[in-house]
C-alpha cells in the first residue's frame, strides 16, 4: 500500500483525511492520497507566490542545471514510477516506462529553450530615446492533469513553466495521484529551491477549485482534459484575469486514401490508437477509408487488431491495459451499442472481457465496427476507448468536409502516398496538429494545441516557452 501526500515548500505535509487508489485491472485498492482542503491548497499558493521572486530572478543556465538534475532524478527512479503508473492507470509496463521518458525530454529541451527567451530592441522614431522589449516570466501557474499520461503531462506544463522563471502548483488527476507523488519526489532529491514545485492532491476537484483558481496570486492556469472542464476554467478564469492555457477534448480523423501504403496505415493506426490503452486525446476516433480499398484495409486491420493480446499492464506480453474507471468503460459500451442499433456491424471484438481474471477490471476487447455512418454517436464524440469505427468516402473533397466536420480539431491522421494531396489536405483540414503516415506527430520541440473546442495556446516549441512569458516595453530617453 502506498500513501501520498501534498508536497508544499520543500517538505511533505499530512492531511486530515485521504481517499484510496484504485488498480483499474484488479479493482484492488492500492494505496492512498491526501485529501487537500483550503488550508493545503493556501499553503501552496503561498509558497510558490514566496519563491516566485527568487526564481524568477535566476539566469536561465541555473534554471536549467536544475531542470536537467530533475530530468537525471526521473531517470534514477524510472522503474518505481513506472510500477506506480500502471498500478493506478493500468497502461502497460513498457508505455509507462516510455512515459518517464518523454517526461524526461520535455525537461531536457525546455532547459536548453529556457536560454532562448530574447527580446529586442526596436529602433525609435525619436532621437535619444530607446525601445526595449523585455520577456519576463508571467508568475505562479496551477497546472491541473489528467489520468492518461500521469506524469508526462505534468512534465510537459512544468518544464516550459520552470524554464521561463515561473513557480507552480501542481493539482493531477483524482485517478492517478500517486504517480505524481512519485514525480515529486524525484523533484525533490534534485534541489529545487522550496516552494518552485508545490503538490496538492484531492478526490473532488470542484471542492478545492475556488480555493486554488480564484487566488489573485495566481497568474496562470494550464489544464489538460475535456472539453466542458475546460469551459468551466475559462469562466473561473476571469476572475482575475489569469491566463489561461488549454489542451481539451478530440475526435481525431484517420484518413486512408486508395494510393495508402495500407501495411503502413494498418501500423499506424494501431500506433495512434491503441497506446494507453486508447485512451488519449490523439487517439483517431473516426477513420475514414476510401470505398476502393475498404474491404483489403479492413481484413488487414482486423488481422492486425485480433492479434493485440488484452490484458493487465505489468504483464510482459500485454499490448492493451484496461480502461480507467467505470465511467469511461460504459461511454465505450454506449458508443458500440449505439453504433449497432443504427446499423453497424462487429467485425472484431465489441464486448467487455469475463474470463476469469478480468471480471473485476474495466477491461474491453479491441474492437472493430464496419458500416459507420456519421448518424451514430461515435462519429460525433470521443469514445476514449479500444473501438475503430470504419467510415467509407469517394473522394478527397468529401472526407475533408466530414472530417472537419466537428466541434473538436486537435489531432489528424493521412496516409497518402501522392505528396499534392497531402499538402492540399493538410493545409484544408482544421486540426492543431496534422501526422502525414506519421501515427506519433506530437514532439516536445514543436507546437501542440488544437483548434476551435480543443484548446487554447500551445504546449511545446517554442510557442509553449512563450505561454509562459510576459513581454515588457522600456522605453528610455537619453
Amino acid at each position: 500500500m502506498i500513501r501520498g501526500r501534498c508536497y508544499v515548500k520543500g517538505s511533505w505535509l499530512e492531511a486530515e483525511r485521504s481517499f484510496p487508489v484504485n488498480d483499474p485491472a484488479t479493482g484492488r485498492q492500492v494505496g492512498t492520497a491526501a485529501e487537500a482542503g483550503a488550508a493545503e491548497v493556501i499553503a501552496a499558493i503561498e509558497a510558490a507566490s514566496d519563491a516566485f521572486p527568487d526564481w524568477a530572478a535566476l539566469v536561465p543556465a541555473e534554471r536549467a542545471a536544475a531542470m536537467r538534475r530533475v530530468s537525471a532524478a526521473l531517470i534514477e527512479a524510472i522503474d518505481d514510477i513506472a510500477d506506480i503508473i500502471v498500478s493506478e492507470q493500468g497502461k502497460p509496463r513498457g508505455q509507462a516506462t516510455w512515459e518517464v521518458r518523454y517526461a524526461t525530454e520535455w525537461l531536457d529541451w525546455f532547459a536548453e529553450e529556457g536560454r532562448r527567451a530574447y527580446g529586442r530592441v526596436i529602433p525609435s522614431a525619436v532621437p535619444g530615446k530607446r525601445l526595449t522589449v523585455l520577456r519576463q516570466a508571467v508568475g505562479p501557474v496551477v497546472a491541473i492533469t489528467p489520468w492518461n499520461f500521469p506524469v508526462a503531462m505534468i512534465a510537459r506544463k512544468l518544464a516550459p513553466a520552470l524554464a521561463a522563471g515561473c513557480t507552480m502548483v501542481v493539482k493531477p488527476a483524482e485517478q492517478t495521484p500517486l504517480s505524481a507523488v512519485k514525480l515529486f519526489e524525484a523533484l525533490g532529491s534534485a534541489g529545487l529551491p522550496p516552494g518552485v514545485v508545490n503538490l496538492v492532491t484531492s478526490s473532488d476537484p470542484e471542492a478545492i477549485a475556488p480555493v486554488l483558481l480564484e487566488d489573485p496570486r495566481i497568474r496562470k492556469i494550464t489544464f489538460t482534459g475535456s472539453t466542458e472542464v475546460g469551459k468551466l476554467l475559462v469562466r473561473a478564469s476571469a476572475t482575475n484575469l489569469a491566463r489561461v492555457s488549454l489542451e481539451l477534448g478530440g475526435h481525431a480523423p484517420f484518413i486512408v486514401f486508395d494510393d495508402a501504403d495500407l501495411d503502413a496505415a494498418v501500423a499506424g493506426m494501431l500506433a495512434a490508437k491503441f497506446q494507453v490503452n486508447a485512451q488519449s486525446c490523439l487517439c483517431p476516433n473516426r477513420t475514414y477509408v476510401q470505398r476502393e480499398v475498404l474491404a483489403d484495409f479492413t481484413q488487414r486491420l482486423s488481422v492486425a487488431v485480433g492479434g493485440l493480446k488484452v490484458g493487465p499492464g505489468h504483464a510482459e506480453d500485454t499490448d492493451v491495459g484496461p480502461l480507467i474507471d467505470d465511467r469511461t468503460f460504459e461511454k465505450v459500451r454506449r458508443h458500440v451499442e449505439d453504433a449497432l442499433t443504427r446499423g453497424a456491424e462487429v467485425v472484431i471484438g465489441g464486448s467487455r472481457l469475463e474470463d476469469e481474471g478480468f471480471r473485476e477490471g474495466y477491461f474491453f476487447t479491441p474492437t472493430i465496427l464496419a458500416g459507420c455512418t456519421d448518424a451514430m454517436v461515435i462519429a460525433r464524440e470521443e469514445t476514449f476507448g479500444p473501438v475503430v469505427p470504419l467510415f467509407s468516402f469517394d473522394d478527397e473533397a468529401e472526407v475533408i468536409t466530414r472530417a472537419n466536420d466537428s466541434r473538436y480539431g486537435l489531432a489528424a491522421y493521412v496516409y497518402t502516398r501522392d505528396l499534392g494531396r497531402a499538402t492540399r489536405v493538410s493545409e484544408r483540414l482544421e486540426y492543431g496538429l496534422i501526422g502525414i503516415n506519421d501515427p506519433r506527430p506530437a514532439s516536445p520541440v514543436a507546437p501542440f494545441g488544437g483548434f476551435k473546442e480543443s484548446g487554447l495556446g500551445r504546449e511545446g516549441g517554442i510557442e509553449g516557452l512563450e505561454e509562459f512569458l510576459e513581454t515588457k516595453l522600456v522605453s528610455i530617453v537619453f
